[in-house]
């Protein structure tokens, strides 16, 4: 069985439709000024939110940059041409293009607050992962010895980022520092580079999965992505792009490229503990493929089973480093922060991230998800054909599972109380996925809702100043 190819709308809408997106929208800018109106009372009155323009992790601090006026260049040229353009561009020219444009609109952004301030010196302090590097001289010791380190009020805890996530982030930066490209200024580029590549692979899985009109629409949004403000320069922009590639190799060729999707994803495993979520998106992906799934599921499997092995092997295990994560977490901010004021604001955080474009998109979805489910639930007496829910998931089309799986992700990491606020940029690895709901909007409404996407991007760096 093949996959049915996404149903973008490319009609009219009916002003019912219509109006709904409007109210959805309405709802996102009240959810995102009852955050930001709560969050200011609640820092008044000295609750510990530790996020001073809650819900963002973020200081209000309205500034311009030399990185203005690209910025404001790249929004205009892709909202203008890049939808049209995208129909109809080669496929490798698009996404070429489009890596290179969302490297500019990255690039861009930071650079409103200048160079050292927005790339150069974003992942040099003392609680990021930079200021482990250089004490790093044995590697095999680092890894054996990595559980020892997590817990904090010891002399050689780790600092904040790297004792809150498994040692392969730590290994990423290492690695670059091995091969003479240590410093603030390198790691920084990096995550814009490798974080941008989303770009190429989400389009490219769509593609693989039968849904190409739907992987052209996609490019532009993710292209400027509101969250690009995160991506240059954090580590979470880097684990957006690694996870992105290693769900797109498990359906783009054969078992091979699946293994090499297998270990990439073994080893996003390592970068980050909510990753274990990630396993979702995958098995949502494989239940999409049109052939070998299970023959894929083997290849996959076996592929994350070697990280993980050489990963015990060398002395850390997952389950472990974990347990003393959790702990670690509520010995530090997470002990002050609200559970009740986070568990909604870290929507709106994740609104910002994402875009407002996300809301009614994803009612569409789940209005299509609906209809698949009903006419799955209530076939008529010809049509019973002993159709499996594997089957039903594969008929609903990669833009409507990705997404919604993609949100059921996002909420099952917000109720667990292990995300309370800086969700903007921790969460950018689903949020890229969310983004594939934006097939089901009407194409007439397409560069408006894009507009929507850059502005609100431009409106966050320009009036906050997001560098912790």
């Amino acid at each position: 069985m093949t996959s049915t190819p996404a149903r973008t709308v490319t009609g009219p809408a009916t002003p019912t439709r219509s109006r709904a997106d409007l109210v959805v929208l309405a709802v996102e800018a009240v959810l995102l000024a009852a955050a930001t109106a709560v969050g200011a009372l609640l820092n008044a009155r000295g609750v510990g939110l530790h996020a001073d323009a809650a819900p963002l992790f973020a200081t209000w601090r309205p500034h311009l940059g030399w990185g203005t006026p690209a910025a404001v260049l790249v929004a205009a040229v892709v909202v203008g041409w890049g939808l049209p353009w995208a129909r109809t561009a080669p496929w490798g020219r698009l996404l070429a293009a489009g890596w290179l444009t969302a490297v500019a609109w990255t690039l861009s952004l930071a650079l409103v607050d200048g160079w050292s301030a927005g790339l150069a010196e974003r992942l040099t302090p003392q609680a990021e992962y930079l200021h482990e590097v250089p004490r790093i001289t044995d590697v095999p010791a680092m890894l054996a010895g990595f559980t020892g380190r997590i817990l904090d009020f010891q002399p050689e805890s780790w600092s904040t980022h790297t004792a809150g996530h498994p040692p392969g982030a730590l290994l990423v930066f290492v690695w670059l520092d091995r091969i003479g490209l240590g410093g603030g200024a390198a790691a920084g580029l990096a995550c814009v580079l490798v974080g941008a590549t989303v770009t190429v692979s989400i389009p490219m899985a769509l593609r693989a999965l039968g849904a190409g009109d739907a992987a052209r629409t996609v490019v532009p949004f993710l292209v400027l992505l509101p969250g690009a403000v995160w991506v240059g320069a954090s580590a979470d922009g880097l684990f957006a792009g690694v996870v992105a590639a290693g769900l797109a190799l498990l359906v783009v060729g054969g078992r091979l490229l699946a293994t090499v999707g297998g270990l990439v994803l073994g080893f996003a495993l390592h970068l980050s503990y909510g990753f274990v979520l990630v396993g979702l998106l995958a098995l949502a992906v494989l239940t999409l493929r049109a052939r070998h799934r299970w023959t894929t599921l083997v290849a996959a499997g076996a592929g994350v089973a070697v990280v993980v092995l050489a990963f015990t092997a060398a002395g850390f295990w997952w389950w472990d480093g974990y347990g003393l994560v959790v702990e670690r977490y509520y010995q530090g901010w997470a002990a002050d922060r609200p559970y009740a004021y986070w568990v909604w604001a870290n929507l709106a955080a994740l609104l910002l991230s994402a875009g407002p474009a996300v809301g009614p998109a994803l009612r569409r979805t789940a209005l299509e998800a609906a209809s698949r489910v009903r006419a799955a639930a209530w076939p008529r007496p010809p049509q019973r054909t002993g159709a499996t829910v594997a089957d039903a998931v594969r008929s609903a089309g990669p833009t409507v599972v990705l997404p919604l799986t993609a949100a059921l992700v996002v909420v099952a990491a917000d109720l667990s109380g292990l995300s309370k606020a800086e969700v903007e940029r921790i969460w950018l690895p689903f949020a890229v996925w969310l983004l594939v709901a934006v097939a089901h909007l009407p194409a007439h409404t397409h560069r408006w809702w894009l507009a929507g996407q850059a502005l609100t991007a431009l409106a966050v760096n320009h009036l906050l100043w997001t560098v912790s």
